[in-house]
């Protein structure tokens, strides 16, 4: 960044900072420390490039601090010069990583998710917060933004994979390496930016997070989701609940498929081997209606847990009726007693669908009002319902018989079957 001053006395000069490199490759002399003028020579440039280097590998940001005399004649439409500075000194600055971010990090990695940096920092600044930050791991590869662009598209589908820390990169870097991770390798990405120049990546990515506190409006327009602290962690916590509403739906579909594909095996058998369906119209609409609705309402307000960030991510290409999905519906399907099914439903791969259920008072409201309902219907609206009121002896049976699909289903799920 560069900017021209008037002096008092009318002299005009220009001062400009930024990366270490870049504003040093534009100084031909620096002030020593009389704090004289003196030409800039090959010891004193490596000198300077230590101290860049020393600071950077202690994650300091380093800023290279510099001014020019500018000749009269200098108007406002005149380009700012970009060599023949003055280098002033080399200025190493402390940004410390937020507390959690680390944390979040390994978490994401758990979760099948890979976190890449992409900065405009020096190399060795990029690569030392990175580390800390658990993102730059044993076998990762930093590299600089102008090296990247030397890459053909054979080494970039190679190289990218293997990529986690980019440095001195540009906003177009940056796009190429989103759009090469979603088109070539079919990837789901999401983008962090807070700048205007991060709009292009924001835009091309799966989801943008733009940063609400210091993101630009140009950047939260090109996002999807704004993050409002602007802290990494959030970040976790937006990945949980997107997961949390997925595994939900999955939840309630398994749940209305299994009721489904029952109804219509045994009123289309009965109907095929007596020439009479076995449940009424108003009875299916029982099922279908009512208990579908509320069971949907139960199933879809289970509160987003820890397990989820233990999950691989589903993919671009993943099925939304997975392997599992079928498993359970199938087991399920030939022994189907609807309301212990809503409660094995709460969990398609774990054995204890109890754990965290009191946490859902949704759930529990809705499954003690499911069984108030048939308990009314059966009893008290047979009328209406074509139903015969059951006796004690009876209802006891029927709840016996009901809770053996819980323990079938235990055992349904110890069958290996594929994620997708």
């Amino acid at each position: 960044m560069g900017v021209v001053i008037q002096l008092p006395e009318g002299a005009l000069r220009a001062h400009c900072k930024g990366a270490s490199e870049i504003i040093l490759a534009s100084c031909s002399k620096y002030l020593n420390e009389e704090g004289n003028v003196v030409p800039l020579d090959e010891g004193t440039i490596d000198h300077l490039k230590a101290t860049i280097d020393s600071f950077a590998n202690e994650a300091l940001r380093t800023l290279c601090l510099a001014y020019m005399e500018v000749q009269d004649g200098f108007s406002v439409n005149d380009q700012i010069p970009t060599d023949g500075y003055t280098c002033i000194g080399i200025v190493g600055i402390k940004d410390p990583v937020r507390p959690g971010v680390k944390e979040s990090v390994a978490i994401c990695r758990s979760a099948g998710i890979t976190v890449r940096m992409v900065t405009g920092d020096n190399i060795n600044t990029a690569k030392a917060i990175a580390r800390e930050c658990g993102i730059l791991t044993e076998g990762g590869i930093a590299i600089e933004g102008p090296d990247f662009r030397t890459k053909s598209e054979e080494e970039l589908t190679q190289l990218i994979p293997k990529i986690q820390v980019m440095a001195r990169s540009s906003p177009l870097d940056k796009h190429t390496l989103v759009k090469h991770l979603r088109t070539k390798l079919d990837e789901v990405v999401a983008v962090t930016g807070d700048g205007t120049n991060d709009a292009p990546a924001l835009h091309e990515a799966d989801i943008g997070l733009a940063m609400g506190i210091a993101g630009t409006e140009v950047a939260k327009e090109s996002a999807d989701v704004i993050i409002l602290d602007d802290n990494f962690s959030t970040i976790v916590t937006v990945a949980k609940w997107g997961r949390s509403v997925y595994i939900n739906i999955q939840k309630f579909v398994q749940f209305q498929l299994t009721v489904n594909v029952v109804a219509l095996v045994v009123n289309f058998s009965s109907a095929c081997l007596t020439g009479s369906a076995p449940l009424t119209a108003v009875q299916l609409l029982w099922v279908n209606m009512i208990m579908d609705t509320l069971g949907a309402l139960a199933l879809a307000t289970e509160p987003p847990n820890n397990e989820l960030m233990k999950r691989t991510p589903v993919g671009r290409k993943g099925n939304f009726i997975s392997n599992i999905m079928w498993r359970n519906i199938l087991g399920q399907a030939f022994y189907q007693f609807l309301v212990f099914n809503e409660v094995n439903s709460r969990e398609m791969e774990r054995i204890n669908v109890f754990e965290g259920i009191l946490n859902n008072n949704v759930f529990i409201a809705v499954l003690g009002s499911t069984v108030i309902f048939q308990f009314i219907i059966i009893q008290f609206l047979g009328d209406f319902a074509n139903t015969t009121p059951l006796t004690l002896n009876q209802w006891i049976a029927c709840i016996f018989i009901g809770f053996i699909g819980m323990p079938i289903a235990a055992i349904v799920k110890m069958i290996p079957v594929g994620s997708s």
